[in-house]
């Protein structure tokens, strides 16, 4: 489904916004198959108790020690079910979590020996990935240069929508 379609024929014609709406249901795709390529990946070799979601958590938190809070004020993680999947993770033995010495309602947690295999799968992917868009000439350092750059300056905006909107 596109963003077009549900806007009134006249706000969707040519130009700018147009556009605006194609690269809103782009981004929205690109996640979609980011997990599905991370999810084909883990069926490819054998990982099947984690899923995408869990598996892109663990690749963002990497080394560092979080709390749930961290994990979506940073960016890591953009969902409801944060609790879940950290207990999920948990339970699993992918991470360790403690409780906070000085406010016991906040739980911190940090990959274990077996998390930290499931983050290393997820760099080698992206790594290859990486290797294979610029080597295929798919897009090259300026082209992601420019690409990311453009997306830091709409997350801003976001950002700033939400932060001054009132």
């Amino acid at each position: 489904m596109s963003f077009q379609s549900n806007m009134p024929s006249q706000m969707t014609g040519d130009g700018f916004f147009t556009n605006y709406l194609d690269a809103l249901a782009l981004v929205e795709r690109l996640h979609r198959l980011l997990l599905d390529v991370i999810k084909d990946e883990f069926e490819r070799v054998g990982i099947l108790d984690i899923n995408a979601v869990q598996a892109l958590l663990l690749f963002n938190i990497s080394d560092n020690e979080v709390t749930a809070g961290e994990l979506k004020s940073r960016g890591y993680y953009q969902g409801s079910n944060v609790s879940y999947n950290l207990k999920k993770l948990v339970d699993t033995g992918y991470m360790h979590h403690q409780r906070c010495e000085i406010d016991r309602r906040s739980v911190r947690v940090r990959l274990t020996e077996k998390g930290r295999g499931i983050r290393d799968v997820v760099a080698a992917l992206f790594e290859r990935h990486a290797e294979g868009l610029e080597s295929k000439g798919v897009i090259g350092h300026d082209g992601i240069d420019t690409i990311t750059s453009s997306l830091r300056r709409v997350e801003r905006y976001w950002a700033d929508q939400i932060r001054y909107i009132y």
